[in-house]
């Protein structure tokens, strides 16, 4: 579906939004008081008129100080009569937050079982620039849908199609190398993990923008997880369609970009290293030493660290054409959610402007990231005996950093490089984010982008 606001009429009722504890506005009268109405979190209370119809209702948005965020969203999952209604909000209540918490809440992933969302619909809130967050909610609603969409629909060949829809829809240039022809391209780390696969792996190069700084995406696609020959537990691998969820985001910022024009003040490039980590006679082996698109050598000492190997070999070519800012976007390592949970994804930066500008812009438009270090004391756990580089160093610790470490190696080049290490999935029902698929990221780096490519 696509997100979008109701536009204002005369029929639309007020919906006051409240924070517990302050004062109901003046229209409300006893009703609420009646009602106990207290505000909570979600919690609705309609206003009757004089003829028993609506005047309006009240919406709980719980305490001031709670962290909670997108929580207009809760509008669309209480009792909220379907119709049109225009957001008041309260003095605190950022309306650009609001506006897009509304947008989220309309999403539903219908492909298999139920029905679009066609609950109430609501204006945009005052202060909002609604084509902006139009465009956001947008992007955001492409990366839920191709998370989702488990790998039967959405292996490699499906990947790609979503890529050449969504180019045809914002005019931009795509060209995609697949199976054989990525050893004839020198990318032969891509082609080692996705060959044992049915569908053929494959890199995905889209380029939209002729003038301005130049800025390079690169997102893992792995489209399922196996594990390789170091075959995962079926409880790891529950979830392994999320794999191509760093895929999933770029393509959904680059659709933020495209909508927000901000695409065109720059020349973007989006790289996804695609395939299938499969298990048959042609998976590549624990043991095998790779020879890299940079001309390094990797020693596989665990299959199921595979993504790290795609990237490299993308964030090498990539790096070949200097970008100014280069950043890469990857469901990597179990670490990270061991260090800081599904929701606070890391990202890793040696340029302090640029990590401040994120840490910054990812407060301000509550999509939350930490930086960790790329710390230098672990250099040598990625360099075995054997080969340059080593893509699962013995140990376990700092999982989430030895693998930036890794790929910082192959980013050499680019003038600036981020790697954001994302989980892509919401594993409980949140305001705004449903269980299942979400993006992590994008309107961090959408909100950053002035200031960091100034």
């Amino acid at each position: 579906m696509t997100p979008d606001f109701a536009p204002d009429s005369a029929d639309a009722l007020p919906l006051w939004a409240v924070w517990k504890g302050d004062p109901l506005p003046d229209q409300a009268g006893p009703w609420p008081a009646a009602s106990g109405f207290s505000a909570k979190l979600g919690e609705i209370c309609l206003l009757p008129n004089a003829s028993g119809g609506l005047a309006g209702a009240f919406l709980g948005l719980g305490d001031r100080a709670s962290a909670g965020r997108h929580r207009f969203a809760l509008a669309h999952a209480t009792a909220l009569p379907a119709g049109t209604w225009r957001p008041a909000l309260p003095e605190g209540l950022d309306p650009a937050e609001a506006a897009l918490a509304l947008l989220l809440g309309q999403y539903r992933f219908t492909r298999y079982k139920g029905a679009a969302y066609d609950g109430p619909r609501f204006t945009c809130p005052e202060g909002a620039d609604a084509a902006r967050i139009r465009a956001q909610a947008a992007g955001e609603f492409l990366t839920r849908d191709l998370i989702n969409t488990p790998a039967n629909d959405m292996g490699p060949v499906d990947l790609e199609a979503a890529a050449r829809a969504l180019a045809d829809e914002i005019g931009a240039g795509i060209s995609v190398t697949t199976g054989p022809d990525l050893l004839d391209a020198n990318l032969p780390m891509i082609h080692a993990v996705g060959r044992a696969a049915e569908q053929a792996p494959r890199l995905i190069d889209i380029r939209l923008g002729d003038s301005g700084p130049r800025l390079t995406l690169v997102g893992k696609g792995v489209c399922f997880d196996t594990g390789g020959l170091d075959i995962k537990p079926f409880a790891s691998m529950a979830l392994m369609k999320k794999d191509m969820g760093g895929a999933a985001t770029a393509l959904g910022l680059l659709k933020m970009l495209a909508l927000t024009g901000a695409a065109e003040r720059m020349q973007i490039r989006v790289l996804l290293p695609v395939a299938e980590n499969s298990v048959s006679a042609g998976s590549f082996r624990p043991g095998d030493v790779l020879t890299s698109r940079k001309g390094l050598t990797v020693e596989v000492n665990n299959t199921d660290a595979e993504g790290r190997l795609i990237l490299a070999d993308a964030l090498a070519l990539a790096a070949e054409e200097s970008p100014d800012l280069m950043i890469s976007l990857a469901t990597l390592t179990g670490a990270a959610r061991v260090a800081l949970g599904p929701d606070l994804p890391p990202f890793y930066c040696d340029d302090d402007a640029t990590a401040e500008a994120l840490s910054r812009a990812a407060m301000a438009v509550r999509d939350p990231l930490w930086r960790l270090p790329f710390w230098e004391g672990y250099e040598s756990q990625i360099e075995p005996p054997i080969a340059d580089l080593d893509n699962a160093p013995a140990g376990g610790m700092a999982g989430s950093v030895t693998a930036a470490l890794f790929l910082r190696r192959f980013a050499q080049g680019a003038g600036r490089y981020v790697h954001m290490d994302i989980y892509g999935w919401q594993p409980v029902l949140a305001p705004g984010r449903p269980k299942g698929g979400v993006g992590q990221g994008a309107r961090a780096i959408l909100a950053a982008l002035p200031q960091v490519l100034a």
